[in-house]
């Protein structure tokens, strides 16, 4: 069986605002093997974003993990002191986030932004980080990475920032690397050139990857596993041939029925009716009754428990018992 690296347990992460608590993650678990690709997918405001910022310990108040635990190599980074976060954050764990125009800092070039793990985490001298800096934009296909390393972020195209991101998350070789909608405003040709980079260097520096999108047709490009999560729940959990093959939660087959295909052309697409709820006074019983079509009077009544219907395939369903 192949070793875990990241084990996340009945984490539970709330914002207390003045409207009320909003109940981001509701008891969330799952585990991640070393050199997976694992997804996590759902619509905008699933609680997908904030899962990777709980993950390293950033979500910043009015938000807080309230409870859980979140082991890497056995370790809970719950106990960890922001000084100690310091030291995995781009060492053991990085991300690349969905904006990289945002995340590049604007007043540094793009060699220097890459070399700085190196410098901080590896004590390398900056001369030396900066050649590194180089083979690393070189092994993500920036074209003449001598010119783009004396560049300044808005002096690149969008493509080339994100390739840019994925050096810098790589320069310590990290164990886990968090993709948080990494092809996000990307044209389609970009997009796929950067998950096929994104697979290479997985297998090339043998990193786990966590890889969160709303996107199943990127699910099923690059996963290993896959987690359905919907209002800050995972509603179901298995390999993504499985998910795909036999999905058995109502909301992944309406996932799955939304995804445009050859056979679909000309009709228009299936649409999961309503939207996702707000989570400061969330359903009660399953948080996805009021969109299912399923549903039965003790699914808003209780809260369904998560089943292993079959090995690796866990559903949190009542119409799955």
């Amino acid at each position: 069986m192949t070793e875990t690296l990241l084990q996340v347990q009945n984490l539970k992460t709330q914002f207390f605002t003045y409207g009320g608590v909003v109940e981001a993650l509701d008891s969330v678990s799952f585990d991640i093997r070393k050199g997976e690709v694992f997804g996590l997918v759902g619509e905008s405001g699933c609680g997908k974003s904030v899962t990777a910022l709980s993950i390293l310990n950033l979500v910043k108040k009015p938000g807080k993990v309230v409870s859980g635990k979140i082991f890497l190599e056995g370790e809970n980074l719950l106990e960890k002191t922001e000084s100690e976060m310091r030291m995995i954050r781009g060492s053991k764990i990085s991300i690349i986030f969905q904006d990289p125009s945002a995340a590049l800092n604007p007043v540094f070039k793009i060699g220097y932004q890459v070399a700085e793990p190196l410098i901080f985490h590896r004590e390398i001298k900056e001369r030396d980080a900066l050649k590194d800096a180089v083979k690393l934009l070189s092994i993500t296909r920036i074209p003449d990475p001598e010119s783009k390393a004396k560049n300044y972020p808005h002096e690149i195209s969008g493509g080339m920032k994100q390739r840019a991101m994925i050096a810098m998350t790589l320069a310590c070789k990290p164990d886990l690397l968090i993709a948080d909608e990494p092809t996000t405003n990307l044209d389609v040709t970009i997009e796929h050139q950067i998950l096929h980079l994104i697979r290479e260097l997985r297998d090339e520096f043998g990193t786990s990857i966590l890889l969160i999108t709303h996107n199943l047709g990127v699910i099923a490009e690059m996963c290993d596993r896959v987690a359905v999560m919907y209002a800050g729940v995972i509603v179901e959990l298995s390999d993504v041939r499985t998910i795909f093959r036999n999905p058995l939660h109502p909301y992944t087959i309406r996932l799955k029925k939304a995804i445009p295909s050859a056979k679909a052309i000309g009709k228009e697409l299936e649409e999961i009716p309503g939207s996702v709820p707000a989570l400061i006074n969330p359903p009660s019983g399953c948080r996805f009754h009021p969109r299912c079509e399923q549903a039965l009077p003790i699914c808003k009544r209780e809260k369904p428990k998560e089943a292993e219907i079959e090995s690796g395939h866990f559903v949190a369903c009542h119409l799955s018992r």
